[in-house]
């Protein structure tokens, strides 16, 4: 089934314009906000390309030897999204990968240029819906402090979206399984 042409950018199921190019990838790269099932989706993709995967928030945590939250308590927001940027340019020049990003990742203007330019990268939105997010993350309040407090959410989830709607390719996930959003990650790279 071809993808389908949108009528607006957030609702892509295959490649934008700026993707139609013979793409080469060499990596693609998942972003989306919280519950949008990147750590879920990246290892079926990887698996249905026989490449890697990396959760860029498990290269973090085992680069410093402690759990984001306490970097973030620690050396607070800035210091840790500059440790985010220089973690995932490291795997933005790996070939065979699929990379999942944090949820806040794309804020730093510098990771989200160094995936935009790169020509072997693919950077894909997995757009999930607020409703979608907090009925996916209920009961992970314990390692996700925002989810208790939502006008928070709400105002992070709004300041994002437009950052992630920046990808090259925008998936919208919210009624999709793991295996058909890697299935439309799959043709939107134009591999396999």
């Amino acid at each position: 089934m071809p993808p389908s042409a949108p009528s607006d950018k957030k609702h892509t199921s295959g490649p934008s314009p700026a993707t139609q190019r013979a793409c080469a990838c060499r990596r693609i790269v998942l972003t989306g906000f919280m519950g949008s099932g990147k750590s879920t989706v990246g290892p079926l993709v990887a698996s249905r390309l026989g490449w890697n995967f990396v959760d860029a928030d498990d290269a973090i945590e085992a680069e410093a030897g402690v759990a984001i939250a306490e970097l973030f308590a620690r050396d607070g927001e800035s210091a840790f999204r500059e440790r985010e940027r220089r973690i995932i340019a490291r795997f933005a020049e790996g070939e065979g990968l699929v990379l999942a990003l944090g949820g806040g990742a794309i804020e730093h203007e510098g990771t989200r240029a160094l995936l935009l330019a790169s020509q072997d990268t693919l950077l894909v939105h997995l757009e999930v819906g607020l409703a979608t997010t907090l009925a996916r993350c209920a009961g992970t309040e314990h390692t996700r402090p925002v989810l208790a407090d939502r006008a928070n959410l709400e105002i992070r989830y709004q300041r994002r979206l437009p950052l992630y709607r920046t990808a090259h390719v925008s998936i919208c996930v919210d009624a999709l399984t793991p295996e058909q959003v890697a299935q439309e990650v799959v043709r939107a790279a134009q591999i396999g």
